[in-house]
């Protein structure tokens, strides 16, 4: 048996197997869906895959037993997550990376974020009455679409970093996508309660059934187009997404909808993806790094982080009424400067100190144990009123995105955070795969007034973003966590909180995964329903935090390293509020 057949039929009995459990874990546990199951703690001694969906997961871990790297597993990870997990990314959407490669020992970051068309403008969103357009008047259809990135980046980190052929890494989804997966009790929810998917016929066609009802949890879909498609980028790289047929039915589907966009073939065959510098900020004794602009998250990661290091957590504890004070006030005070400074780098430069430990400290010396501030307005950081011509940037971040964090048999790891924006993106269907919608994560407002947003929609701009793909370094420089969760805007808290549980009160990454979810975006202290976190409602009141429960859709999947050489573990944890799992060796 040639290698190419071997490689195939070990993939493909992995994933059988991995789908026939799906579909028994659907039948038994449907309670594990809403995430009232707490997972259960794993570890791995010599590579592991965290990912939100369990073929997925399966996928990244058939293709480290074959000798691939993180950045393979990541690559067969994503292309399963586009095909069982479509509402939440895919190829026609973007994504951030973060690669720390044990050669070298070098940390990079790879920015795959959508892009604005040529033909986009500051008023992209202004509707005819001169006002901005409601949310989903401007998501729904081609306006919202930017340049999809997630194509581009794969195959780029791919030749940097990856070791199996390129071709391998996509008989994974190929083989679910002809042979047909099981639809999960999440997809089945998201279909049933979406509004506007079945509206494209394409999206129609594929996720409902003749009578217009969504497709049952269990029904074996199917998706020959996908497989299609990705058997051409198999073959041909990049530019048969790019350039060509699946280009033309891009451009073709955004252009010709009621609710136009002005994207070109032009636009997708000019993407480029870019390697950026990360953005570190020390937390006790170790180093947190993560993704700069154009996303926020790196940096308002690390700013919470450094403002609330001089409290002593460890001691409050956990579901304590001080520790959430005081993470949700520094979190008030990042999201204030995240708000008013944070764009596309190429069109607004971020203030340099926004991590300088004189600035940060001034910050958290505004954080009052008695009394919350309220609202906190942003900061200085370069010592001048920086923030007097720009206004604050009040665009929505929905919780549709996933993330993954891969360790491999090398030393290697892999932070991805990755995107179609809103659930099912701009509900357009091509080829098998959705559309971002991410255009409206620019504010829809470009002026507040005489002041600029930053965050203003621009020809060929990268909106602004929370995902905070995350690999924090111990004191010999080696990787000791990998953390990173979809959510919107409200990652940056997902993703701070999950460091805090683990560096501070100890918890293991799946109890740091369990943990109620809580703090502020710079509006009300926001206390998951449900959990022990209620009970603190009275308490944060009576320091004057405006208290809002609410459900939360995290989806943390995080990696950590326990000992070294011989006795080292990998622990793992995957969110029990979505349907990730990790699996390794």
């Amino acid at each position: 048996m040639n290698r190419a057949n071997f490689v195939t039929r070990t993939l493909l009995c992995a994933l059988l197997g991995a789908s026939a459990a799906v579909t028994f874990a659907q039948d038994q546990a449907p309670e594990a869906a809403s995430g009232l199951l707490k997972k259960l703690a794993v570890s791995f001694k010599h590579q592991a895959v965290a990912a939100a969906n369990p073929l997925a997961a399966e996928a990244g871990h058939a293709i480290l037993k074959l000798g691939g790297t993180a950045v393979d597993a990541m690559i067969a990870t994503q292309l399963v997550l586009g095909l069982v997990e479509p509402q939440s990314s895919g190829l026609g959407g973007g994504a951030f990376l973060l690669v720390h490669d044990s050669k070298t020992n070098k940390l990079t970051t790879f920015d795959g974020r959508e892009t604005a068309p040529a033909a986009a403008t500051p008023d992209l969103f202004i509707g005819s009455d001169g006002l901005p357009m409601t949310f989903y008047d401007a998501v729904v259809g081609g306006k919202s679409v930017g340049v999809p990135g997630t194509v581009a980046l794969l195959a780029e980190v791919h030749s940097k970093h990856g070791k199996l052929p390129w071709k391998v890494l996509f008989q994974p989804a190929i083989t679910l996508a002809e042979r047909g997966f099981p639809i999960s009790r999440r997809l089945n929810a998201q279909i049933s309660a979406d509004r506007f998917l079945s509206r494209d016929p394409a999206a129609r066609a594929y996720f409902f059934d003749v009578s217009g009802a969504p497709l049952p949890v269990g029904f074996l879909r199917k998706n020959p187009q996908y497989a299609a498609t990705l058997k051409a980028i198999a073959a041909q790289g990049q530019s048969a997404f790019y350039s060509g047929e699946i280009a033309a039915d891009i451009v073709a589907t955004v252009r010709t909808h009621a609710n136009p966009g002005g994207m070109t073939a032009d636009d997708l065959a000019a993407y480029r993806v870019i390697e950026r510098e990360p953005v570190c900020g020390a937390y006790r004794s170790l180093r947190v790094c993560g993704m700069g602009p154009p996303s926020s998250g790196g940096l308002a990661v690390a700013q919470i982080l450094g403002m609330v290091e001089r409290f002593p957590l460890s001691r409050w504890g956990p579901n304590s009424a001080d520790s959430v004070h005081v993470i949700a006030e520094a979190g008030r005070l990042a999201y204030a400067d995240r708000n008013r400074y944070i764009a596309d780098p190429k069109f607004v430069l971020p203030p340099r100190l926004m991590l300088d430990p004189e600035y940060i400290k001034s910050r958290s010396e505004l954080i009052d144990l008695s009394s919350s501030m309220g609202r906190a307005d942003p900061g200085s950081p370069n010592g001048v009123r920086y923030s007097q011509w720009l206004a604050d940037d009040q665009s929505l971040e929905l919780p549709s995105t996933s993330h993954v964090s891969i360790v491999d048999r090398y030393g290697n790891a892999a932070a991805m955070t990755t995107t179609i924006e809103d659930q099912f993106g701009a509900r357009l269907m091509v080829r098998g795969f959705l559309l971002n919608n991410e255009l409206t994560d620019f504010s829809m407002q470009p002026k507040e007034g005489n002041m600029t947003v930053a965050n203003n929609v621009q020809p060929g701009k990268r909106p602004r973003s929370s995902m905070a793909p995350t690999i924090v370094y111990d004191a010999q420089n080696q990787p000791i966590i990998i953390t990173g969760s979809p959510g919107g805007s409200a990652i940056i808290n997902y993703v701070a909180k999950s460091i805090i549980a683990m560096v501070d009160w100890g918890l293991s990454p799946q109890a740091a995964a369990n943990l109620p979810n809580f703090g502020s975006r710079n509006g009300p202290t926001e206390l998951e329903q449900g959990t022990p976190l209620e009970a603190l409602k009275p308490e944060l009141e009576r320091r004057g935090h405006t208290v809002n429960l609410m459900e939360f859709t995290s989806g943390l999947h995080i990696l950590r390293r326990e000992g070294t050489g011989k006795t080292q573990l990998w622990q793992a944890g995957a969110d029990p509020r979505r349907e990730g799992v990790a699996r390794g060796d």
